[in-house]
């Protein structure tokens, strides 16, 4: 049996599959996910999981560089942008249009990973990334600029 971290195996599995640039959205309940998208639905009733839980889980297992929310959400949801910088500190935060989230950004998604989350503009696009120091920490390595301040 699995120690700790996520156990939904489809879940786990998803996550496994990702690699540096890739995209992750965690989306709420009501998330029109493309036909096309690796799907993993964990929504089980409303905030059944919840959103920042399921983001907590994801962040605990990915080295996530990015993250993207629509440009509602500093102004619209500041509680969830607040908590969104401070769990993914060192990250780099862009917005996008909310249409652009639900249509271009949603196909251009590896994984999209449905919650049960009845929150306003509660769709997350996370940007994976490298973990620096083991990758770049080795001796004689030559650490590339945007990695530089991580290792």
């Amino acid at each position: 049996m699995k120690r700790s971290g996520i156990l939904n195996a489809e879940l786990s599995g998803a996550l496994a599959t990702l690699g540096h640039t890739d995209l992750l959205l965690v989306v709420d309940a009501g998330f029109p996910v493309p036909r096309d998208a690796h799907r993993v639905d964990l929504a089980l009733a409303e905030n059944l999981p919840d959103l920042r839980t399921v983001l907590g889980l994801i962040a605990d297992e990915l080295v996530v560089e990015g993250v993207v929310r629509a440009e509602d959400v500093p102004t619209h949801n500041p509680r969830l942008d607040a908590w969104l910088r401070e769990r993914f500190t060192g990250a780099e935060f862009t917005t996008r249009p909310h249409a652009e989230v639900l249509g271009d950004l949603a196909r251009q998604a590896k994984v999209v990973v449905r919650t049960g989350a009845f929150e306003p503009w509660g769709n997350i696009g996370l940007f994976c990334g490298v973990d620096a120091p083991r990758w770049f920490g080795g001796e004689g390595v030559v650490v590339p600029e945007q990695y530089a301040s991580k290792v």
